[in-house]
């Protein structure tokens, strides 16, 4: 009989203690692939958000917010300056417009409503007259929004806009990149109310416009906006060259910073330049927090399956002194010794290893979970952070007056939260292997340690003692 044979024999000479050994050996064989699947899960999704959240700087003419407060344009020469810039991997530049009844055939299709009036009374009557304030406050019975017009040569990027979303292209094409035709995309609330389809005119600055496309952003704002050409609505305003807001997106979350203090440097006060650079990392702490736990954890875990059979393998060697005596009295040599009982070993740890796993991949996502929800709960309570949403379509075409809405399209909010919720883990058959093939080596190394010491005795002095 092969010593390997005589080793795998031997696991189940005692089922109870065998049993007993492989019921914990495969807790921590499955503690240790679920921290791993854990690790692995966070370790993507810290790269998927430094490489899509946080990567953004905002750029504005000194003073405005939207259609809000005052100051002069952008120049597309500082835009220029900007892209020259280090770490900056491009550069979105829109010109928002607001078109009235005086400058185009179109209608609002967003119903002014209580807000709408009140800043419409507010903007167009001095002294911050209130629609209710008596005779003098204008007349506001037959008041309709402002259309919205974004001029852009990145028009399926909604984040530009006012208004966000995700753009969905509903019929048509989207304008290329650079164009100064005549063209304009609408969403699809603004094409419903003025029935126009892919193919239809309006006028827009006293100029014939054609729809190419229709698009939906799943929010009311954005789907009454209309998209055209940035040098088309530069040209057809007489703001040739003007931008009024630009989007730099930075290669990595970390270059954000740097980034932030070159382009503020190079605009000077003609300029606000703001980042989510903060936000972004109150995104990334809870996962690296989740990290570190995770890796304590697998290290923990390995840590003590070592020592689990180390110490079983020592038990079971000194039981058996007089028979590895008899063994080499007729000729066994030390490393057959020693494979009997790395095969007894291993044997123990195959048998850990098929509980282990599966309970690794049943405890993958609930241990995942949970190390989420306590990160949560501790950025929580470390500090909330605040997103303002705003009422449907104020009356400077911004959604609640535009005060509260960049705050909620730029803040993370719930995003946070929504961003380490969102982990799943993969198991594939690499983490199985790898975890199969470290824990062999440990029950391995374990019971060659332990057997080399007992294989080292001498028969004689082992028949003595017995």
């Amino acid at each position: 009989m092969s010593v390997v044979t005589r080793g795998v024999r031997n696991a189940f000479r005692n089922q109870v203690r065998t049993l007993s050994i492989v019921l914990i050996l495969s807790l921590s064989i499955g503690l240790a692939l679920s921290m791993l699947l854990a690790h692995q899960a966070v370790n993507q999704k810290i790269k998927s958000v430094k490489s899509s959240v946080g990567n953004t700087i905002s750029i504005s003419p000194a003073g405005v917010r939207g259609f809000e407060g005052g100051g002069t344009p952008l120049t597309q020469a500082q835009i220029n300056k900007v892209k020259a810039l280090p770490h900056v991997a491009s550069v979105n530049a829109t010109l928002s417009d607001r078109l009235t009844s005086d400058k185009t055939s179109l209608q609002s299709s967003i119903d002014p409503g209580n807000l709408g009036r009140r800043f419409a009374s507010n903007s167009g009557a001095s002294g911050g007259q209130q629609i209710s304030g008596g005779a003098n406050a204008p007349d506001l019975t037959n008041f309709t929004m402002p259309v919205t017009v974004t001029g852009t040569d990145n028009p399926t990027n909604l984040a530009s806009t006012q208004g966000g979303g995700t753009f969905s292209l509903k019929s048509g094409q989207v304008f290329s990149t650079g164009s100064s035709e005549n063209v304009a995309l609408l969403g699809t609330a603004l094409a419903t109310k003025n029935n126009l389809s892919v193919g239809s005119t309006f006028t827009a600055y006293g100029a014939t416009i054609k729809v190419v496309g229709i698009f939906d952003s799943g929010n009311t704002f954005s789907n009454s906006i209309l998209v055209m050409p940035l040098t088309t609505v530069q040209t057809l305003s007489a703001q040739t060259g003007d931008v009024t807001s630009a989007t730099v997106t930075v290669d990595d979350v970390s270059n954000v910073s740097s980034a932030t203090t070159s382009i503020s440097s190079a605009l000077g006060s003609a300029a606000d330049v703001t980042n989510d650079q903060t936000r972004a990392q109150e995104s990334i702490t809870p996962l690296q927090n989740i990290q570190s736990i995770s890796l304590y954890s697998l290290i923990g875990s390995v840590i003590a399956g070592a020592v689990i059979i180390l110490l079983t393998m020592i038990m079971i060697v000194r039981e058996r002194r007089r028979e590895i005596g008899v063994i080499k009295a007729i000729g066994a040599s030390n490393i057959k010794v020693i494979f009997q009982f790395m095969s007894e070993a291993v044997t123990f740890t195959l048998l850990a290893a098929v509980i282990g796993i599966a309970i690794g991949i049943a405890a993958g996502n609930p241990i995942t979970n949970m190390l989420v929800n306590n990160s949560t709960s501790s950025s929580s309570n470390s500090g909330p952070t605040t997103v303002s949403l705003s009422g449907r379509g104020g009356a400077n075409g911004l959604p609640g007056g535009g005060a509260g809405f960049r705050a909620a399209r730029n803040g993370f909010g719930g995003g946070v939260r929504n961003t380490i919720s969102n982990l799943h883990t993969n198991v594939g058959w690499d983490i199985i292997l790898y975890g199969l093939g470290a824990a062999i080596a440990i029950a391995v190394l374990g019971s060659a340690v332990a057997s080399w010491f007992i294989a080292k005795v001498r028969p004689a002095e082992v028949m003595r003692t017995e």
